[in-house]
């Protein structure tokens, strides 16, 4: 769990990913990408400043009842708040607008599928309670949609 909660173990998930939009958005990929970027950027940034600097719920791993109940993997705790989770959020925002964009139903299954288990991985590290996981998936989703949304607004994608 703790390699699935990593960043660099999933590039060459990411290749993959940029591949398939390269290949089915072949005159409008780079708009794709743009909203890929602002997706994760808006993820990431609202995780945290509108909801974990917000609620200031401690984190699994920081609340002095729970913590010594934790087998906790490289002495990691996480930030001191955790409430939304910010991989939870980043993950579904990205499975959102990955799966409007390349309209597959495997692809769907394989990207949600993903989403899932970086989340499961969030809560057995000790970093996250499935509230944190469940909020993060409604912030990336609404995200994800939004920025979908605008970006189609724009005539050169609505063909």
């Amino acid at each position: 769990m703790w390699t699935v909660s990593g960043k660099w173990i999933w590039i060459p998930f990411y290749a993959v990913i940029l591949w398939l939009i390269f290949r089915e958005k072949r005159h409008s990929w780079q708009w794709y990408l743009l909203g890929i970027a602002v997706t994760i950027l808006l993820t990431d940034q609202i995780s945290v400043h509108c909801f974990k600097n917000i609620f200031l719920r401690y984190r699994p791993s920081h609340n002095l009842i729970l913590q010594h109940q934790l087998h906790i993997l490289h002495n990691y705790r996480g930030g001191l708040y955790g409430f939304v989770s910010s991989h939870a959020a980043n993950t579904m925002g990205l499975a959102v607008f990955l799966s409007l964009t390349i309209k597959k139903r495997w692809f769907s299954i394989l990207i949600i599928s993903w989403v899932l288990l970086v989340s499961y991985s969030r809560v057995y590290l000790g970093v996250h309670y499935p509230s944190d996981i469940l909020g993060g998936w409604l912030v990336g989703s609404g995200i994800a949609l939004l920025v979908f949304k605008l970006l189609h607004s724009f005539s050169a994608l609505k063909s």
